[in-house]
């Protein structure tokens, strides 16, 4: 397909649609120091659970799922919103469809947040794994999510170019999945404004629960964020995707194994054995497409690693694929029963969820951003471009901090609760391996502590960039395509 470029005499091009986009950045960044914040709270209640002052509201049971919705849903959600909204204008060089309904997105997803951040705390919940919110909130965030699909593929749908860009065959993938996801798992009873019960039962609860649990991972935190990879990286390195064939068969084999993985968090319960092979297995095949994907966006930047030293743009960004490939190699090996059987109700699997969303979805959210926003508000690049550096390496070291103590503290639990004395007793109490953990709680929360400081430098230098900088209307560059 040739593409030629219009006659310069003909009346201006129409503008991207980036009021939406520079809203939902912003916010990202906000909730993302909220978010972490909370997680530093409740890290320091674990080592020291006086911290919560006997107060309810803020006691750990309570802040804890505030912190989970604040990073996945409130952060990532957000950066999600704004990268995908900004990259289906740019790859399907239109403006996007219903920019009226693409602001209700905007002013409804913060009013989620803000209704989570109070309901929560004042323990309002399901109890279900990152669908804690009551029946009114669910309803409410399955209308901004149906509002959000037909703003994207409303916009794929008027593209200037015959080509769908791969960036957007997983945003897509995510929209739809989260959709299916979030309405079959959320289906409860109501039996007051802030109460409900699901409508499933038993050992089906759980299963339906974990199908979702776990491709809120496979979907909200992977697909999109590769959506993500598969534009930024390529944007910021100044070159081609590595091989475009592979991110389609990475796309293709991604989408089709992820969504049967989910019984592999039910292993040695009430779930019949198949079905916790079957999720064992397909977790396994996933590591071939995940590292495919992996290798692809490394190898993005073949011919030029030498950008990565003086761009800490592409360190966030590649670095992040790092991590994403560790945890990638992580988590199958955990789904395999002889495997979980020592790691399963440990900090081991704390660390592993925290190495894919501190490395992975953290760092490439930031590189992301900060690739983003000065083109947002007219300028070439950050306000401090050293401020990024230090950034990267606290979050960095904050991250191994953090890992590192997880999964030291995970394996010693599993070994110490499966010890036994000759007679069959067992050799440790349960208190005594919560003592032997206390230091390593320690570690997590100076890991914490660090990731949240440099969220605070990339929260002061987004504020000066944006007071630096000025919203520019960004042209569609009219083109005509011919065979």
């Amino acid at each position: 397909m040739a593409i030629s470029a219009s006659n310069s005499s003909q009346a201006a091009p129409p503008v991207y649609s980036d009021t939406v986009v520079r809203g939902f950045a912003l916010f990202a960044v906000l909730w993302g120091v909220v978010g972490m914040l909370v997680g530093v709270i409740i890290a320091a209640q674990l080592a020291w659970p006086e911290l919560n002052f006997g107060l309810p509201w803020i006691s750990y049971g309570r802040l804890r799922p505030l912190h989970t919705n604040a990073v996945i849903f409130a952060f990532g959600g957000c950066v999600l919103f704004a990268t995908s909204y900004h990259v289906v204008q740019r790859t399907c060089q239109t403006r996007l469809f219903a920019p009226g309904l693409a602001m209700f997105t905007l002013v409804g997803w913060q009013v989620v947040i803000v209704l989570a951040a109070l309901s929560l705390p004042l323990g309002f919940t399901t109890g279900k794994e990152y669908a804690e919110l009551e029946w009114p909130i669910d309803i409410l965030i399955a209308v901004i999510w149906v509002c959000y699909a037909i703003v994207f593929f409303g916009t794929v749908g008027t593209r200037k170019v015959r080509h769908i860009y791969v960036a957007n065959w997983f945003f897509g993938a995510f929209i739809i999945a989260v959709a299916l996801l979030h309405i079959v798992n959320s289906a409860e009873i109501p039996v007051s404004l802030t109460k409900s019960y699901s409508a499933y039962a038993g050992v089906q609860d759980a299963m339906v629960q974990w199908w979702y649990g776990h491709n809120a991972v496979g979907f909200f935190l992977t697909a999109g964020f590769l959506g993500m990879m598969y534009y930024y990286i390529p944007k910021q390195a100044g070159r081609p995707v590595y091989s475009y064939r592979l991110s389609i068969v990475h796309f293709w084999a991604l989408i089709f194994t992820y969504m049967w993985a989910g019984p592999h968090h039910l292993h040695y319960t009430a779930l019949p054995d198949w079905a916790q092979s079957i999720g064992m297995v397909f977790s396994l095949v996933l590591l071939a497409p995940s590292w495919g994907g992996m290798i692809n966006g490394i190898m993005t930047l073949s011919g030029a690693w030498h950008k990565l030293r003086d761009d800490p743009i592409l360190k966030f960004l590649i670095v992040s694929l790092s991590f994403y490939g560790m945890s990638t190699f992580e988590g199958p090996m955990m789904s395999i029963k002889t495997v979980n059987a020592l790691s399963h109700y440990t900090d081991w699997t704390v660390g592993h969820v925290h190495s894919g969303a501190l490395g992975w979805v953290g760092l490439i959210s930031m590189g992301a951003l900060y690739h983003l926003i000065p083109k947002l508000f007219g300028r070439e690049k950050m306000y401090s471009v050293r401020a990024i550096e230090t950034h990267f390496w606290i979050a960095t070291i904050g991250i191994v901090l953090y890992i590192a103590a997880m999964w030291i503290a995970g394996v010693m639990q599993g070994l110490m609760w499966r010890a036994v004395n000759p007679d069959g007793t067992l050799v440790y109490s349960f208190v005594e391996s919560v003592k032997a953990t206390y230091p390593f709680y320690v570690i997590r929360l100076m890991g914490g502590l660090l990731y949240l400081s440099g969220m605070l430098i990339m929260a002061w230098n987004v504020v000066k960039t944006v007071q630096a900088g000025k919203p520019e209307a960004v042209r569609i560059p009219l083109v005509t395509a011919h065979a």
